[in-house]
């Protein structure tokens, strides 16, 4: 017997539990520290009244015999996957029903859907980058190449036609930078992704988050996207589904490789190793599409989306270089005084009380920086900040 040799190089722990174990050694020290957790991006606001609703009453048919429901289709019911093109068409794309497949989340799909691909493609992905881009493809023993992100691109790198790749991850809004990519960026990932024959692997997980028309909530809102990329959603962000699970992948019919058209294989996949969502979470996410659903869940963001302005406004009050937090519940920062990512991290657990997330864990273009998330409640959030102006910056206090 042999195994799967990836898996020795991998880090010895998940990034979010090494946070987690941190956080709960300091309590350990001081059991009376008011700890108010800024880092890992779990949402506070519950399920809206809508999706609730939609909810009981799905859980009232499945205890009768004539509204029972048991197997589903694999790939999303009808019902949701008709309102997820709806939403679609509001930003002018316009989707075919077997094109898009209801999922357990987005972090599911993202490693599942390498299922699609063959082990000797190379992966191009963003460094800084969220992890299970780059663990999932370790675990297959993938190639993988960087595309550096720093301060002077904004942390949205661009193609470089030099590097030949096959599968290439992006992430708009960025998670972990909350940067986003403008139509015109997009249009130049599209057009390399189809001069190379590559697939865009493409996180739209905070699309729900982006403020203004002119920036792009769907990659198939740019022309040719349809024959290079496979778009990856979720519910978790958008309506506070984090312990519902309910998200979803667009798969394109003009996506087509070798012979084979990649929709198919999908679902091939699915149908295969996939039991599907379950009706009273599937009735759930198509009230997130309704009139009341989106009405609601859009002043849930807009909640994080204030308190990413708090955050934004102590940063700049300090002085602290940072990106996101406008179009994204994550602000990402510049630690000051030359601090290391980790160092800064123990720095605001021990000296303020407020947990973060470091950014070396997100690969090294990470060292130096660190991310702030806004799902935290307002009150934690404005308290966090009024801490972080008055001693955030080492050796400095507020005033100086």
């Amino acid at each position: 017997m042999k195994l799967n040799q990836g898996y020795r190089h991998l880090q010895n722990s998940y990034f979010f539990s090494s946070i987690v174990k941190k956080t709960e050694d300091y309590r350990a020290q001081d059991p009376k520290a008011d700890i108010i957790r800024l880092g890992v991006g779990d949402v506070s606001i519950p399920l809206c009244p809508a999706v609730v609703h939609a909810m009981q009453q799905a859980v009232q048919e499945m205890g009768r015999k004539g509204t029972f429901h048991g197997y589903g289709p694999e790939q999303g019911y009808d019902f949701l996957r008709s309102a997820i093109r709806g939403y679609y068409r509001r930003y002018g794309v316009r989707l075919e029903m077997d094109e898009i497949f209801v999922s357990d989340g987005a972090n599911s799909d993202l490693g599942n859907i390498l299922d699609l691909f063959d082990r000797d493609n190379t992966v191009l992905i963003p460094n800084p980058v969220y992890p299970v881009y780059e663990d999932t493809n370790i675990m297959a023993g993938r190639k993988i190449l960087y595309m550096h992100a720093s301060e002077q691109n904004g942390f949205l790198p661009l193609p470089d036609k030099s590097i030949q790749a096959d599968i290439i991850y992006l992430c708009s809004p960025g998670n972990p930078t909350g940067a986003v990519y403008s139509r015109a960026q997009l249009e130049k990932w599209v057009d390399y992704a189809n001069d190379m024959g590559a697939i865009i692997i493409f996180d739209a997980a905070y699309e729900s988050f982006i403020a203004t028309p002119d920036l792009p909530h769907s990659i198939f809102e740019i022309r040719g996207a349809k024959t290079c990329a496979i778009e990856i959603c979720s519910l978790s962000k958008t309506a506070g589904f984090t312990g519902t699970r309910c998200g979803y992948t667009v798969v394109p019919r003009r996506l087509v490789r070798e012979g084979l058209e990649l929709r198919r294989m999908w679902l091939r996949r699915q149908t295969t190793k996939f039991n599907g969502v379950s009706y009273i979470v599937q009735r759930g996410a198509e009230a997130v599409f309704s009139p009341e659903g989106i009405e609601q869940t859009r002043s849930a963001i807009a909640y994080y989306r204030e308190n990413g302005r708090i955050i934004k406004n102590a940063l700049e009050e300090l002085g602290i270089w940072h990106v996101g937090g406008e179009h994204s519940p994550y602000v990402w920062l510049k630690c000051p005084s030359g601090m290391g990512s980790w160092a800064y991290f123990e720095y605001l657990l021990h000296t303020c009380h407020i947990v973060s997330t470091p950014g070396a864990g997100f690969g090294s273009s990470g060292e130096g920086y660190l991310r702030l998330s806004s799902f935290a409640g307002r009150d934690d959030t404005v308290r966090a900040m009024e801490r972080f102006i008055q001693k955030g910056i080492p050796g400095q206090s507020a005033g100086q």
